[in-house]
């Protein structure tokens, strides 16, 4: 019991020995301070690559086109102004936006809507030309050149994704891919045809179809034509190259057909065996691609050159043909009177024909 009295009082007394040297150090020894500063800075941010400039040199331009049939709005897409005179603006949009339309509608950015006449059209290219009021015209676009671009350039688009209360809408991207071939199947039951196309990370829905592709200078190096719509790929967005375009307006102005050389075959692709059976066509065991002849016209340019049914197509000059729309690509880059070397298959054998394209497209 002695023991733990004299533990407790130790205790208390060393208690209060060190709460005295305490108060006694802070009351007698001077306290060094220091001064702690803490400086702020203002930092000012600005915009390097802002395209606000760019844009506002196309928006006026860029127009909402709503189709009609039969008094029924039956869709909607966009485009835009490159021409005008003293009573009419021109625009270029995309032929699937005002086909089958009985009547086409232009809206401008400031709301206002004008009849518009669809002077000429090209599914293959899918674009088309209108003409419209010209009190519906605020401002003209610019065109570009898409062969000056280079990949990673600054690109965006101005169009009408979803309605046209989004109408306006800016999406900005990068050039992701030049010279790309996108396959896609004719509306008019012609089959498929491969366009050739510049791809863009850009944001581009199916109102924007037909709006302007601009470049950072604001100038129109390109037409929305298609988006690649998988569930597992997005950012992937395509444009028709403006010189694509530009080589076709001038005849669609006039209501003009464009005139593409054709040699008289009817094909299917290498794949397609059940098609090729039906046709009693049985292919050579190595001919893995290519255009396979099913039927050919009397008095063509096929037939004049050689080719039978069951030929297959393997090349137009140097070029490689993969499939039926491949084969329509490498032939429209040639014009009517052009001669061209087909390589082909004969039951195993490669031959090679030369054609005259003296023929016109319907």
């Amino acid at each position: 019991m002695k023991q733990k009295i004299i533990y407790l009082v130790t205790i208390i007394l060393s208690f209060f020995v060190g709460v005295s040297g305490t108060l006694v150090t802070l009351r007698f020894v001077p306290v060094e301070e220091k001064l702690i500063e803490k400086t702020v800075k203002t930092v000012s941010i600005t915009e390097s690559d802002s395209i606000k400039e760019a844009v506002n040199k196309i928006y006026n331009a860029v127009v909402v086109i709503e189709s009609y049939r039969n008094g029924r709005q039956t869709g909607s897409g966009s485009g835009f102004v490159y021409k005008k005179n003293d009573k009419e603006g021109y625009v270029i949009t995309n032929h699937h936006v005002i086909e089958g339309a009985t009547s086409v509608k232009v809206v401008n950015m400031e709301g206002q809507s004008v009849d518009a006449k669809v002077l000429g059209s090209d599914e293959y290219a899918d674009i088309a030309v209108l003409s419209m009021d010209i009190n519906g015209v605020i401002d003209v676009a610019e065109i570009g050149d898409s062969s000056e671009l280079n990949l990673g350039d600054t690109l965006f688009t101005v169009g009408t994704p979803v309605g046209i209360a989004y109408r306006g809408t800016v999406t900005k991207g990068i050039l992701s891919g030049k010279d790309r071939t996108v396959s896609v199947q004719s509306s008019s039951g012609n089959g498929s045809y491969v366009m050739s196309v510049l791809q863009t990370d850009a944001a581009i829905n199916p109102g924007n179809s037909g709006g302007p592709l601009v470049n950072i200078n604001g100038e129109v190096i390109g037409v929305n034509s298609l988006k690649l719509v998988e569930d597992e790929i997005e950012g992937m967005g395509f444009a028709i190259p403006i010189e694509l375009v530009m080589a076709s307006v001038e005849k669609l102005e006039k209501g003009e057909k464009i005139e593409r050389p054709i040699v008289g075959v009817s094909l299917l692709d290498v794949t397609n065996t059940y098609a090729l059976y039906r046709n009693e066509i049985t292919l050579h065991k190595d001919i893995t691609y290519g255009a396979v002849i099913v039927n050919v016209e009397p008095n063509s340019v096929a037939e004049q050159g050689g080719l039978k049914a069951g030929d297959v197509i393997l090349k137009v000059n140097d070029d490689k043909i993969a499939d039926v729309a491949h084969f329509r690509y490498n032939l429209y880059k040639y014009n009517i009177g052009e001669k061209v070397k087909v390589i082909y298959n004969r039951n195993g054998e490669e031959r090679e024909a030369m054609l005259t394209l003296n023929q016109k497209a319907e």
